[in-house]
């Protein structure tokens, strides 16, 4: 068989048919979400992020002074897997955590100067990154696909 000769599915041994599964959204959502993570990921490692990172640092950019508990709610992760992210992006000399002068066990999240460029640098190659793995689609299809995922989520938020 040639390689332009498709296969049969059902006479071809090495065919893995997942038609079923295809009409599940669920399904679709979590083949989708791998791609767009897997090259996500490719696009961030040379800033030395990761998606986690990534949003931990935009959401301390766009929220200045937030508090870790609030992060981590924001995040959906538990709070002592957020020290290490944290950890990190302070390591860095991305954040500073400050003390909440009205409560001494809190720590408020603040970005540095290099936080604010590497979250402008990241921000970028996240829209390009965004722009090419969509490039098949009209502006007004990609914002019918951002409203209907929130609506997916909306009920758990």
């Amino acid at each position: 068989m040639t390689r332009a000769a498709k296969a049969d599915p059902h006479t071809d041994p090495d065919h893995v048919s997942d038609h079923t599964l295809r009409d599940l959204a669920g399904y679709n959502l979590r083949r989708t979400s791998q791609i767009v993570q897997a090259d996500l990921a490719k696009t961030l490692e040379p800033l030395g992020l990761r998606m986690i990172t990534f949003a931990a640092l935009v959401l301390i950019v766009d929220n200045a002074g937030v508090r870790q508990t609030r992060l981590a709610n924001a995040l959906a992760i538990e709070r002592s897997n957020l020290v290490l992210i944290v950890d990190d992006l302070e390591q860095r000399g991305l954040i500073q955590r400050t003390q909440v002068p009205t409560d001494r066990r809190a720590y408020a999240l603040v970005p540095t100067d290099a936080g604010r460029d590497m979250y402008a640098r990241a921000l970028n190659a996240v829209h390009a990154h965004e722009a090419a793995l969509l490039n098949n689609f009209e502006a007004s299809e990609i914002a019918t696909l951002i409203s209907l995922l929130k609506r997916v989520e909306a009920p758990r938020a």
